[in-house]
């Protein structure tokens, strides 16, 4: 079922996927034509936090999670889905990567570099609007993060969490039918910010209740309304 009108999930999901999107002919032959692209392996880091960004990065194919390293864990920041832009904050402040970045499946990503991006930055009123309406939509996602962590419980927060991701791994969806989630609870856990063991407490409960079923690392999501109700978003 679709949850548009039920929970506003345009707070809490960025929109980057749309900053390429029905570019100019011209500008989007400069911004292919020195791209290259990299599969990535499970776990494998595309950038790490503090380092140089020589471009930014677009994935093709999987998913990628963002995040940083606090007290030697990780906190995920961000799932990035198919279709969006990773590492443009850093190329567009002339800094290092403010967190990092690692495929959280086969993914395949492409490579574009920062030259060119700003080539077509500089021709492309398109693309300069673009990225101030996406950067600006990202910091109110960032923003309604940090108040979820201030002020939701552990069972709201994962509640919230699967409904987000649930819309990420809507691929060739069928109303009607469970969307399933891919992910490690280690991961899942690291999003929420959280442990591992409350994730697999809070699970149990869902399951209990025919919210959802698990298929080892699989998540599969039957009842989203009962989520929404526990995720308790006013």
């Amino acid at each position: 079922m679709s949850i548009r009108g039920l929970f506003p999930i345009d707070k809490w999901d960025f929109k980057s996927e749309s900053i390429l999107m029905n570019l100019p002919d011209e500008d989007f032959a400069i911004l292919s034509a020195n791209q290259s692209e990299q599969p990535y392996s499970k776990g494998e880091v595309i950038f790490r936090e503090g380092g140089y960004p020589t471009g930014i990065f677009y994935i093709k194919e999987g998913k990628v999670k963002k995040y940083k390293l606090i007290d030697g864990g990780e906190q995920i920041i961000y799932v990035a889905n198919s279709g969006e832009l990773i590492g443009y904050h850093a190329v567009l402040s002339e800094e290092r990567f403010p967190d990092s970045a690692a495929a959280l499946e086969e993914s395949v990503v492409g490579f574009i570099p920062k030259e060119d991006f700003f080539e077509v930055l500089q021709r492309s009123n398109i693309l300069s609007r673009r990225l101030l309406k996406t950067l600006s939509h990202e910091f109110t996602v960032l923003a309604n993060g940090m108040t979820l962590f201030a002020q939701r419980s552990v069972r709201e927060r994962l509640a919230l969490q699967l409904i987000v991701l649930r819309e990420k791994y809507k691929t060739n969806f069928k109303p009607g039918e469970p969307v399933e989630i891919n992910l490690s609870r280690e991961d899942l856990a690291s999003l929420v910010g959280t442990a591992k063991e409350n994730i697999v407490r809070i699970l149990s409960e869902f399951k209990e209740k025919e919210i959802l079923k698990t298929k080892g690392r699989k998540i599969v999501i039957y009842d989203v309304k009962k989520l929404i109700e526990i995720a308790n978003y006013k």
